[in-house]
């Protein structure tokens, strides 16, 4: 594997050359990080979970799920977003493409992923990815991250991984999570682990430590499903970023008790928030359930308020804790 610095020499990142500031991935190219504003850190946009024998050629058209998509996206950009985390990888339907289309119409940034799904049960996860060592799937994203996917050459400013909830994690899974760490290590992009409770966080942060990546390159997705408040105190306070994902109006008193607990603790500038929202589906079902990003901006941030939340640290949680989050190191 390259040296890290010559990496990102050979990325362009030499960023730090271009300009003072710090630049976030976007599919259409670097942005400096103080133009992100506020950002949704976890959305899909075309996600395919259905099994990999299911799937055809044929169920899919992008220019029909642009078009699905489209007035979603312009919504939430209408309501003041301006920056928007796709974070679905590799073998689950990503479409890097379709992403650069959308940013593009609906005048958003958008951030793609790399890397390869180890949760719903090891089911996305490709015969190549048992078979080689942590160090060439590493390669692997690298490679995407360098060169871009595609004939416009886009690249990923996210390396994303995950994780079943059965600890300790098998083999393959801790596999999947060192990869990223490598990655993540050399390319200075950020790493998400879908992960839920706490319990396997503590083993990834053994792997992650192992490689050499921070804590607070790390990303711990739907924090919001471990039920104890003072686990994820004390893995803020170890300094990963505490991503509560999936806001809803089902799940939002349980959202809003998990901020406030860590805001109250002092922690504010390690929470993350989103909604895991959208979700075009190649196949039968298309946009047929596609979840409006809506929710968040227009009824979870007046439930903020009214808990007493400060608009500083709303703005903590949408804007600064996702501009330092996607700041490439």
């Amino acid at each position: 594997m390259l040296d890290r610095r010559l990496f990102l020499a050979l990325c362009g990142a030499g960023l730090a050359a271009q300009s003072t500031q710090p630049q976030a991935m976007t599919v259409r190219g670097p942005v400096p990080v103080s133009q992100l504003g506020r950002t949704l850190m976890h959305e899909h946009i075309v996600t395919d979970l259905r099994d990999l024998a299911d799937r055809r050629l044929e169920d899919y058209d992008r220019d029909a799920a642009v078009e699905a998509c489209y007035p979603r996206l312009r919504e939430i950009r209408e309501l003041g977003v301006l920056t928007m985390v796709e974070p679905t990888p590799l073998h689950i339907g990503r479409d890097l493409e379709a992403l650069r289309i959308l940013s593009e119409r609906a005048d958003l940034h958008i951030i793609g992923a790399t890397g390869i799904y180890g949760a719903a049960n090891q089911r996305f996860i490709p015969r190549y990815a048992f078979e080689e060592p942590a160090e060439k799937l590493a390669e692997r994203y690298l490679a995407e991250i360098k060169d871009g996917v595609g004939p416009h050459k886009i690249r990923p400013g996210i390396i994303k991984t995950s994780v079943n909830r059965a600890t300790p994690l098998p083999e393959i899974e801790r596999k999947l999570v060192r990869a990223a760490a490598l990655a993540g290590k050399q390319s200075g992009l950020p790493v998400a682990a879908h992960t839920g409770p706490a319990a396997p966080v503590l083993e990834e942060l053994t792997i992650i430590r192992e490689v050499g990546l921070p804590e607070d390159r790390f990303l711990w997705i739907h924090a919001q499903n471990e039920e104890s408040h003072a686990k994820r105190i004390e893995l803020a306070k170890e300094g990963v970023w505490v991503s509560l994902d999936g806001v809803s109006p089902n799940s939002a008193q349980k959202h809003l008790d998990a901020a406030k607990a860590l805001a109250d603790a002092g922690l504010i500038h390690r929470v993350l928030i989103s909604q895991d929202a959208g979700w075009y589906r190649p196949g039968p079902e298309g946009a047929s359930k596609y979840r409006s990003y809506a929710f968040l901006i227009e009824e979870f941030l007046p439930m903020l308020r009214e808990a007493g939340f400060f608009a500083q640290e709303i703005d903590q949680m949408l804007v600064a804790n996702p501009a330092q989050v996607l700041a490439i190191a």
